[in-house]
């Protein structure tokens, strides 16, 4: 198996997803590697040149994003174009986006559990915040997650926000939760690891309210916990089954979407790595 990491410059953030591959490697019955996009090493290239160079000439993997985007639908399939072309005869069976999933809302529950106590809940306003994408079905995506989270918990409120590429901002989203007037606000990063991106969550949460003069709790990222390596598991049982149920339905690549007709059937091509160049730049704002 390999699983694959978007990548981060953020030390701790690459020591978790080397704690999560530890946890699935545990309990998995062959080897298991993991490998990054971008940004840090171990690329994708050295993550299948171990595996190809144990013997095996069918890799199964894994992607470590919550949402399908631009990574898993486009980047990651391409990188994995060229690890085919670089092995011959290497056969890549590729799974799906993690979530939403019983074992991620159960991970957020917790998450939010520690930040407030359950008794709590009714008078609480959880702003979720995703990454956001100019993808509108990830996006939509984290919507989903956020009503989920919602139903059956007894929480006030779950109002969704992202922290770049998307709308509503965290600022906005903040002043959703303090317009409904909740008297307890807490900030849920939707979000595997550490790194820039969860950084900035918390920078601009305490921006707000300062500006505000609200308190803002901040609540924990999901982490290498012992549910993640079940969903790894799970989703490569998938695969191992021939039963990876993709949503193509409003995918951009697929389908005509308002405002994406651009995207729909462009080529894909493989991202940049610093320690594999391709010559295909990759910006992220």
């Amino acid at each position: 198996m390999l699983v694959i990491g978007h990548g981060t410059k953020d030390a701790q953030g690459v020591a978790q997803f080397g704690e999560l591959v530890d946890l699935v490697r545990k309990n998995a019955e062959g080897d298991v590697e993991g490998g990054f996009l971008e940004l840090s090493a171990p690329p994708i290239q050295d993550a299948v040149a171990r595996l190809v160079d144990k013997g095996h000439r069918t890799v199964d993997v894994v992607p470590l994003v919550l949402v399908a985007a631009g990574h898993s639908k486009g980047d990651i399939p391409a990188a994995l174009e060229r690890e085919r072309r670089r092995h011959p005869g290497l056969r890549l069976r590729y799974g799906r986006p993690l979530g939403p999933h019983p074992l991620l809302l159960a991970d957020l529950t917790d998450r939010l559990a520690a930040a407030v106590p359950e008794p709590k809940w009714p008078d609480t306003a959880v702003v979720l915040v995703g990454r956001g994408a100019t993808d509108p079905d990830a996006n939509a995506e984290v919507a989903k997650t956020a009503r989920l989270l919602l139903e059956g918990r007894g929480i006030g409120t779950v109002e969704t926000a992202f922290i770049s590429l998307a709308q509503p901002s965290v600022p906005e989203g903040l002043d959703r939760a303090k317009a409904l007037g909740y008297s307890t606000i807490v900030v849920l990063p939707y979000f595997l690891f550490a790194g820039v991106l969860p950084d900035r969550i918390v920078a601009q949460a305490q921006a707000w309210a300062q500006a505000t003069r609200r308190d803002v709790i901040m609540a924990g990222l999901i982490g290498p916990s012992q549910r993640l390596a079940q969903l790894v598991a799970d989703r490569h049982a998938e695969i191992a089954g021939g039963d990876v149920r993709m949503n193509c339905d409003t995918c951009l690549y697929r389908t005509l979407m308002p405002g994406f007709e651009g995207r729909l059937g462009q080529p894909q091509t493989p991202h940049d790595h610093p320690d594999d160049p391709t010559g295909h730049g990759h910006h992220h704002h």
